[in-house]
């Protein structure tokens, strides 16, 4: 070893948010919002939540998206009201 000391960068400069650039970052994606408005809670095992995580990551979406399909499939004759 050299014995020399190894500098650091100094650290970025990061502005600090400002309450409009806030609510425009918060404008960018109104479309879940506006397609997803009701929530859904069901009583379900340990080992079925388990298994729908599973399913859900092999097939690279979340679990949301993974019951959103399922129900949307099992649902798509129905009347809406």
């Amino acid at each position: 070893m050299s014995g020399g000391r190894i500098g650091f960068g100094a650290r970025p400069v990061v502005p600090e948010p400002t309450p409009d650039a806030w609510v425009r970052r918060g404008e960018a994606s109104p479309a879940k919002a506006e397609l997803y408005t009701a929530r859904l809670t069901v009583d379900i095992t340990p080992e079925l939540r388990g298994r729908i995580k599973i399913a859900a990551f092999r097939r690279g979406v979340t679990m949301a998206v993974l019951l959103r399909e399922l129900l949307e499939t099992s649902f798509a004759g129905e009347e809406r009201p």
